[in-house]
């Protein structure tokens, strides 16, 4: 069995109160995950192609305010 697989199966063991708390954490290190990588992509440069082509589509014109 995978680590994954035991985890699902530990997961469909939970009170809804241990669920509800593993949800909170859960999306808490998911955040977490999510914004060191995009701060680890603005540091390489990863983003540079997207953010230059969003400003010539604005210099062109094609955006719209929100």
């Amino acid at each position: 069995m995978s680590k994954v697989e035991q985890l699902e199966e530990q997961v469909r063991g939970l009170s809804p109160d241990e669920l509800a708390e593993f949800r909170s954490w859960y999306e808490k290190f998911d955040r977490a995950t999510w914004d060191r990588q995009i701060a680890a992509d603005v540091r390489t440069g990863g983003l540079d192609a997207l953010a230059d082509e969003a400003l010539r589509e604005h210099s062109r014109g094609k955006t719209t305010p929100r």
